[in-house]
């Protein structure tokens, strides 16, 4: 018996001890990426405004080409929306909506996430000129993670697993539009 009250007394050390970690821990993060495109900024953002054109360099959306996709509204428009559905885990369910656009400069997207997990992150990408030939991309992801859950900002790189992504992505735009 005193076995056992040892090893539920150690259990339940530590998950008094990962509560509180998780009290301490980060709750939100941020991943940004950007690259030179050899392209007129406007014609950049003419290419990323829509997001049907996330088909063509988003490692994320290009997961699984057979998801199922419903879109509401006007592509390249403030309210368009684009939902996904997906028997692979990693490409999982979801809403991505454009909330903002300041033409020529920058679209702001919320993601909403479903399956397998449930968060929400907001997301620009924004266009800047380097010059008349030239374009910086900076593609930014907010999110945050809620206690207890939080927890894992403390053992997973976020930034290097979903940058790598991003990274990859924005990669895929430049080859897309330098064509």
């Amino acid at each position: 018996m005193d076995v056992i009250l040892t090893i539920l007394g150690i259990l339940a050390g530590i998950i008094v001890l990962l509560l509180v970690l998780a009290l301490i821990a980060p709750k939100a993060y941020t991943i940004q990426r950007s690259i030179v495109i050899n392209k007129p900024r406007q014609q950049v953002f003419e290419y990323v405004k829509y997001l049907r054109n996330q088909d063509n360099y988003s490692k994320w959306v290009m997961t699984d080409p057979n998801k199922r996709m419903t879109y509401r509204g006007t592509d390249g428009t403030v309210g368009y929306a684009s939902a996904w559905d997906s028997d692979v885990k990693q490409a999982g369910k979801g809403e991505q909506t454009i909330e903002k656009i300041v033409e020529g400069e920058r679209i702001d997207i919320r993601v909403i996430f479903i399956k397998p997990f449930a968060s929400v992150a907001d997301t620009y990408i924004a266009t800047q000129a380097v010059s008349d030939n030239a374009t910086a991309v900076k593609w930014s992801f907010d999110s945050k993670m809620p206690y207890p859950m939080n927890l894992m900002l403390l053992f997973i790189n976020m930034d290097k697993m979903l940058g790598a992504d991003m990274n990859e992505s924005l990669g895929n735009l430049k080859r897309i539009l330098e064509k």
